[in-house]
């Protein structure tokens, strides 16, 4: 199987209807070929969502949101400083689903049998700590890897025991860091990496892109046991507002 609904129902960050849909891909350049996970609304497209603020569904109160804006006609939150370009692999991946492109595959062998042999990307886009853990707990039972980020460490703290903390202060890790959680934080400069507790995110162009995701694989919270954290300049869309 290449691909499959995970999970459909209420998002554990608001109750909203969401879905977490896999998807086999090796597109990405960044992280190289690997499941890719993304939760979505189930009952409006990522750019309407983003625009309304119903992406809380997915996204919580992270801060690269952007600003809700329901008053224009068309596009995503102003301001927005996420990564993920939502035109791209969530619309895509959205209109897929309108299409019944993806079967069902939330029982949890099916879900198994999705990351068996394969690296995973917890979140390619939304926040994992919406979706029930026992779903990921399924999807890497017998993957060989995965990567994961969540900004809702303060509510589901234990959410750091498979996943990285997204942060965007040193404040923030150092409180991440005091629970021996590890964090993936964004920098505005390689200056300002704690060089006791962080490495540059390898795939990044001030590392030398020496490494793609699913050769590296250190962002799986407290499951790896590498000691560092990893940070990493502001790039993309969040360059603009860093």
């Amino acid at each position: 199987m290449e691909n499959g609904i995970i999970y459909r129902g209420p998002s554990l960050l608001d109750g909203s209807p969401i879905v977490a849909i896999a998807t086999y891909s090796d597109r990405n350049s960044g992280t190289g070929t690997m499941l890719q996970t993304y939760i979505i609304r189930d009952d409006m497209d990522p750019v309407t969502a983003s625009r309304i603020g119903a992406d809380s569904a997915v996204c919580g109160a992270c801060p690269l949101r952007g600003i809700a804006n329901p008053a224009k006609g068309k596009g995503q939150a102003d301001k927005r400083a996420c990564y993920v370009t939502l035109i791209h692999g969530p619309a895509l991946v959205y209109r897929s689903f309108l299409r019944g492109v993806y079967q069902d595959a939330t029982h949890p062998d099916d879900i198994t049998a999705l990351g068996y042999g394969r690296k995973v990307r917890i979140g390619t886009y939304g926040d994992p700590a919406a979706v029930p853990e026992s779903v990921w707990e399924a999807l890497t039972m017998r993957a060989k890897g995965w990567t994961a980020y969540t900004h809702q460490f303060k509510s589901n703290p234990d959410a750091l025991s498979y996943a990285m903390a997204s942060v965007e202060s040193l404040a923030e890790a150092r409180h991440v860091w005091a629970q021996n959680g590890r964090t993936f934080r964004i920098i505005r400069d390689v200056a300002e990496i704690d060089l006791d507790r962080e490495i540059l995110c390898p795939k990044s162009k001030e590392a030398g892109q020496r490494a793609t995701c699913n050769g590296c694989m250190l962002c799986a919270g407290q499951a790896t046991r590498s000691p560092k954290s990893v940070a990493i300049v502001a790039h993309g869309n969040g360059k603009a507002y860093a």
